[in-house]
């Protein structure tokens, strides 16, 4: 099974997304095939905002450092940091992956659809095998946050080459399922409030990225384990030292064989 194969299932999939090496072995330790990458946690990690191509250069690293993991690995990009599609195709070219998330705004602003679909096709003419994932941020920046908008920009994606639609924060069930219907490729979402997973597959959906979640999650457990030694609390459930070490053992050995 390819990783383009996990999103003609019948039912959607769900896409855990990592910040670093520890996060996407925890993922694969929970039997996750593919991963995906989180730019805000990338950012966020490294102290920086989200945005503002900030995750450029750590993508490249983080890309390399989870390359020897025996899973499908997709990348988010942002805009691609670039203006230049040429330049996007050539920065993609570097990562070994099979999939990626790539954004049509910059600065938390739409961009022209067709700046965004010539990014798509730049990619996709030099590496026609990996998935490209156009995110179409209408209900992101809360900027045409409607279907007729979204479908457009969609379609101009899908005719430059995309193989798969990501609309985050598309959640009202009506518009969420007339994008679907009018998208001829896979729509991606985020998770949905209200809406379970197998309801999100009986509206179409072929893939649920859990984006920052996991990573904002993380964070709030930390800080609850700390409060908790803090005011004499039971300690929150945790993964073990031993598992954690050996987890990192195992792919120190893994990345020298590789």
């Amino acid at each position: 099974m390819s990783f383009h194969d996990l999103h003609h299932q019948g039912g959607p999939f769900v896409l855990p997304n990592a910040w670093d090496v520890p996060s996407a072995l925890a993922y694969l330790a929970d039997g996750f095939t593919a991963i995906g990458t989180t730019s805000f946690g990338v950012s966020s990690s490294r102290g920086q905002p989200d945005g503002g191509r900030a995750t450029r250069d750590a993508n490249v690293a983080l890309a390399a450092a989870l390359a020897s993991l025996r899973c499908f690995l997709s990348v988010d990009i942002e805009d691609g940091y670039s203006d230049d599609p040429d330049a996007v195709a050539d920065y993609v070219a570097q990562l070994p992956i099979d999939g990626l998330n790539i954004e049509d705004s910059t600065d938390e602003r739409l961009v022209d659809p067709a700046l965004a679909a010539a990014k798509v096709a730049a990619i996709k003419h030099s590496d026609p095998e990996i998935f490209v994932n156009a995110r179409v941020d209408t209900y992101w920046l809360g900027e045409q946050a409607n279907p007729t908008s979204t479908i457009e920009r969609a379609v101009r994606y899908v005719e430059a080459g995309a193989d798969g639609i990501f609309v985050p924060l598309a959640n009202d069930r009506a518009e969420l399922a007339e994008i679907i219907r009018n998208v001829p490729r896979p729509v991606n979402t985020l998770p949905v409030p209200g809406l379970t997973l197998a309801e999100l597959g009986q509206l179409g959906v072929a893939r649920v990225s859990t984006g920052s979640v996991a990573y904002s999650a993380g964070l709030y457990a930390a800080a609850a384990a700390a409060r908790a030694v803090r005011d004499g609390q039971p300690l929150p459930p945790s993964v073990p030292y031993a598992e954690l070490q050996g987890r990192l053992v195992d792919y120190e050995k893994r990345s020298k064989a590789t």
